[in-house]
């Protein structure tokens, strides 16, 4: 059913967070929270080097320690074959993974894990991982991508050969694969041009920062049977990757989701929870396992440092006529840099005629990377909106009018293949154009900067049960891990559907042994593909208390209708009855059917693509080079905003981050490639006064493929601030930063270079 053009109760109001009591009171369960009689606690050893030969591992000294139970090294693993996973966000292999979780042969970056012990106290944990004595024969490394793809570069891998390239290349390499996307001739296009602008960008890599550390808490059972509880975007992921990993059968697993500290695609994967199983398993007692924020900087993904390099070529009049983009990305030890989202994402704003870009993905003695909120698209936006800068100033045109004469609309092809419908990018160039900051003056000194961006957005497999308890109450379950506030936006899609309160419906995030098959909260999917299988379970669940209704009345069911969270007769020759509200079907479930309940799991397609477009003022301190946000604002197409507190937030907090992005984080690394700054004390994350107030403008271009217009709003709020930022410096100063982050020792250096 679509409830686009209904008048809508509950979609569209503010109800207060379901969770939101419980986290703010200290009271919400998160993994490291959680506890069990006896338990033990689980500490791994991790490499000191970035790369290098394991040559052997004694533990008999740490087994021998009072107090450890268990020890275990990649000789407690099996061995997994090279195969694509089926489960998580991002490409994947599991035998890489498996690799990733315990080192086997060789330590790749700073921060492997070599192996790990069970002990009965954090300190002898802690004692027996320095007893553990690992041999190393260091091995040259390589940290940054140009000089991993270099043909001189060390090896990390003797078997990995260049994917995507013809003919099939017989050496090994460390470009892992080669993405190209092409529309129209370029070249041509090109050759047609009156203006062209070139540029040449980096950015490095930069941690999700969530507030909660990795942790989880495993018993292994004498039966064989597993418990796990874990924070993470995706239960079910945990359960795949850990019984692939380990060689059991799902069945014998269940993971229990607590709640989330935060995830923006960094607990996408795992790093503990195989380890913990081992732990488990040999010593028979329950293993409790945590990172430290030390570990989660050197042992957990970040997103991909990067070189992106532009070329555009315009018409005097300022049609886009040919473009160019050649990425490469880091991927860290293990292949799966976001490079092919890059690829597809950093020209998708715009109807260009000839497009050419050309992807690598390419390893390097770092932390395997991980998704990181619209994986690939801010590195490739930052390039594109950076150049588009660049032209608009050489074209001598208003930014905002070359973005609207180039503006992808409803029937625009993508150099990347889908045809756009159903969007709503001139929209928000609208929303820019009439907004008062972009009409704003702009004060003496300070320099405004603008950039638009674009997330494809995904659907996929959802499961959810809907509930009518025997008070009339409703439960709505489904498996997917809250971040943003989905618990209100599924409750409140449900409570619409049965015409009763948002408070009326308690939502829940269910286990892996409660309820069907579900993906990874991630890909701003949850809204748009959960809601929709609770949407549908609602409607199954309005089908019976209609039909149970027609039994309690005699009549067809036909000649029942549902509103208002009650059953009437469908018009007078329906009969005179008085109406039957939830409360008083459910009083009658014994006799009229028993429980009313429904399940339903969808593969969820035709998630609408998301646009947004920011709106960023500065000043800079020509003494320090240090750069101040004075005014932000994002503006930003979301479909139909179910709760927009929490829409509002979302766009508020990818701003946030990506002010981070643009000014101050990145992995720094000494001549050993060894990561100087893995702490919050050196690693500077925006803080409240780093940031002004961010407005967020919600523009509402329905998603035709959702029943309430839904398009997912998570990752495109990160997509546009380091180039609106750095436009904006441009304005300020005239001078471009293209190498991020632009934090004040780069841009007191810009400055004193420029005279």
């Amino acid at each position: 059913m679509n409830y686009i053009d209904s008048s809508l109760k509950v979609v569209g109001t503010r109800p207060i967070r379901p969770d939101g009591v419980d986290k703010v009171t200290g009271r919400a369960v998160f993994a490291a929270d959680t506890r069990a009689s006896g338990m033990l606690w689980g500490k791994i050893k991790r490499s000191p080097h970035a790369h290098a030969r394991i040559v052997s591992i004694d533990t008999s000294k740490a087994e021998a320690l009072p107090g450890v139970r268990a020890v275990v090294t990649s000789a407690d693993f099996p061995d997994i074959a090279s195969e694509e996973a089926f489960v998580g966000e991002g490409p994947m292999n599991f035998r890489d993974l498996s690799l990733n979780v315990m080192a086997r042969g060789k330590a790749l970056y700073e921060g492997h894990a070599i192996a790990a012990v069970a002990a009965s106290t954090q300190a002898i944990a802690d004692a027996a991982l320095e007893l553990i004595d690992v041999q190393y024969e260091v091995l040259p490394h390589v940290i940054e991508v140009e000089a991993a793809m270099a043909p001189d570069a060390p090896i990390l891998h003797d078997d990995l050969f260049t994917a995507g390239v013809t003919p099939a290349p017989t050496k090994p390499s460390n470009i892992a694969k080669v993405v190209t996307f092409k529309k129209g001739d370029a070249d041509a296009g090109f050759a047609e041009a009156d203006v062209i602008v070139e540029g040449r960008y980096t950015t490095q890599p930069v941690h999700q920062a969530y507030i909660e550390p990795h942790a989880c808490l495993v018993t292994y059972a004498p039966d064989g049977q597993i418990t796990i509880h874990a924070s993470s975007q995706g239960h079910f992921m945990i359960r795949a990757y850990t019984a692939k990993l380990l060689g059991l059968e799902m069945s014998n697993i269940r993971v229990n989701p607590a709640e989330i500290g935060g995830g923006f695609g960094g607990k996408t994967l795992i790093y503990l929870e195989p380890v913990a199983v081992a732990l488990s398993r040999k010593s028979g007692r329950s293993v409790k396992m945590q990172m430290t924020r030390e570990e989660v900087f050197r042992g957990s993904g970040p997103t991909s440092g990067a070189t992106i390099e532009v070329k555009l070529g315009a018409k005097k009049d300022g049609t886009i006529v040919a473009a160019k983009q050649v990425l490469k990305f880091q991927a860290g030890a293990f292949p799966g840099s976001p490079i092919g989202p890059g690829c597809m994402c950093g020209f998708a704003m715009y109807d260009l005629p000839n497009v050419d870009v050309v992807g690598y993905d390419v390893v390097s003695n770092r932390p395997k990377v991980a998704a990181y909120r619209a994986p690939g698209a801010p590195i490739t936006s930052f390039g594109v909106e950076s150049a588009m800068d660049e032209l608009a100033i050489k074209l001598g045109m208003d930014p905002l009018t070359l973005r609207e004469k180039n503006a992808a609309t409803n029937g625009t092809k993508t150099h990347y293949g889908p045809t756009h419908v159903n969007i709503g990018f001139t929209a928000v160039l609208a929303a820019v154009k009439s907004h008062p900051h972009w009409k704003s003056p702009l004060k003496e000194g300070h320099g405004r900067g603008l950039a638009t961006g674009f997330w494809f957005n995904i659907g996929g497999e959802s499961t959810a049960t809907v509930h009518v308890n025997e008070d009339g109450s409703i439960v709505a379950a489904t498996g997917s891990p809250d971040i943003g506030g989905s618990r209100a936006s599924i409750g409140m899609m449900v409570a619409e559907v049965l015409g009763v309160s948002a408070q009326h419906v308690r939502t829940v995030v269910a286990d892996t042994a409660s309820i069907g098959y579900t993906f990874v909260t991630g890909g701003s999917r949850v809204t748009f593909a959960t809601g929709m299988a609770a949407t549908q379970a609602a409607e199954k669940v309005v089908d019976e208390l209609k039909r149970r209704a027609a039994a309690t009345w005699d009549i067809p069911v036909e000649a029942v209708e549902w509103k208002d969270g009650m059953a009437y007769p469908a018009g007078s020759n329906a009969g005179a009855f008085e109406p039957l509200d939830l409360a008083s079907l459910a009083l009658k479930q014994a006799r009229t059917g028993g429980p009313i309940n429904a399940e339903v799991s969808v593969n969820a397609q035709g998630a609408g693509a998301g646009f947004g477009a920011h709106i960023c003022d500065v000043s800079v301190d020509k003494e320090t080079g240090h750069v101040k946000i004075e005014r932000y604002t994002a503006i930003q197409d979301v479909g139909k905003a179910i709760h927009p507190s929490y829409v509002e937030g979302q766009i508020q907090g990818g701003a946030a981050q990506g002010i981070g992005w643009a000014l101050n984080e990145e992995y720094i690394y000494n001549a050993k490639g060894q990561m100087e700054n893995a702490g919050f004390l050196d690693y500077r994350v925006p803080v409240a006064s780093d940031v002004p107030m961010i407005e967020a403008v919600l523009v509402e271009v329905p998603n035709p493929r959702h029943p309430f217009g839904a398009r997912g709003v998570g990752e495109v709020p990160i997509v546009p601030p380091m180039a609106a930022i750095a436009n904006a410096i441009r304005s300020a100063t005239g001078l471009r930063m293209p190498d991020l982050p632009m934090s004040p020792p780069k841009v007191r250096a810009a400055i004193d270079a420029a005279g």
